[in-house]
């Protein structure tokens, strides 16, 4: 079977780490690699590490230039030939993400599986605030601002082959210009998982207040002209605006 590559990226992460490795020590698919990079943390990140993660393959802590230099160093450790991504403050949503990802991976021209993501408290994680269903990554959506979340994301190492690694020049918004490299400039075969694969807290750099999320929009639309992607601003907003509110819409229906 096709081994799995999985990276953690940490920063003084002690609050919620434990939940990313225990949902990982759960899951039933029986041989991966899990790789956690640390920038470096001051807290308890790493005890924690040691502690409570049992499928952890290779821990290393050092400092970083951010999240998606991070992600760049799980890249370069990886022997996988599927990688994908968990952050520190996200989890899985069942025992069997990792198993029904690979299923998938069987079909060798397969070169991507996504699913969908689940917003909650920061705190009370049971509570639901927003659903994100992933659309297809076709060239019209990806123009739209519409994109796989990337925390569900998986490619083939031939994708990253191809596209590259993470951009540490946009800061606010690396991981979604990455997936807009990838899907606006190869041809790809895409399986979608149906059913929420992460639970992500809300809140942080990019999911937070009304200014982080200002700041991310700006760094996509600057991604996208540097990509040679052209779409109208005021397209691009209403369709930003919109998919947040049937976010919201749905969290409040799988909350109730």
């Amino acid at each position: 079977m096709t081994k799995l590559s999985l990276i953690t990226a940490s920063y003084n992460s002690a609050r919620t780490i434990g939940d990313t490795l225990r949902s990982v020590n759960s899951q039933t698919l029986g041989d991966f690699e899990y790789l956690v990079i640390d920038g470096g943390s001051k807290d308890d990140t790493m005890e924690i590490v040691a502690r409570e993660g049992r499928r952890v393959t290779s821990a290393v802590s050092e400092p970083d230039k951010g999240i998606f230099d991070a992600y760049n160093k799980g890249l370069a450790r990886a022997r996988g030939e599927v990688i994908g991504f968990l952050n520190s403050d996200d989890f899985y949503a069942s025992d069997t993400v990792l198993a029904e990802v690979m299923a998938a991976f069987e079909d060798e021209t397969v070169d991507v599986v996504y699913g969908d993501l689940t917003y909650v408290d920061p705190v009370d994680t049971a509570k639901i605030e927003r659903v994100w269903r992933s659309r297809p990554p076709t060239k019209a959506n990806i123009a739209r601002g519409h994109h796989p979340a990337h925390p569900t994301l998986f490619l083939r190492r031939r994708v990253y082959d191809q596209a590259g690694v993470f951009d540490l020049g946009y800061r606010q918004a690396g991981d979604v210009e990455f997936m807009m490299r990838v899907f606006q400039t190869l041809d790809l075969k895409w399986v979608h998982i149906p059913g929420i694969m992460v639970r992500m807290r809300s809140g942080g750099a990019t999911g937070g207040d009304m200014a982080s999320i200002m700041r991310q929009n700006r760094a996509v639309r600057q991604a996208q002209r540097d990509l040679g992607i052209r779409y109208p601003l005021a397209g691009f907003a209403f369709h930003k605006i919109v998919d947040r509110v049937q976010q919201r819409l749905r969290g409040r229906m799988a909350a109730s």
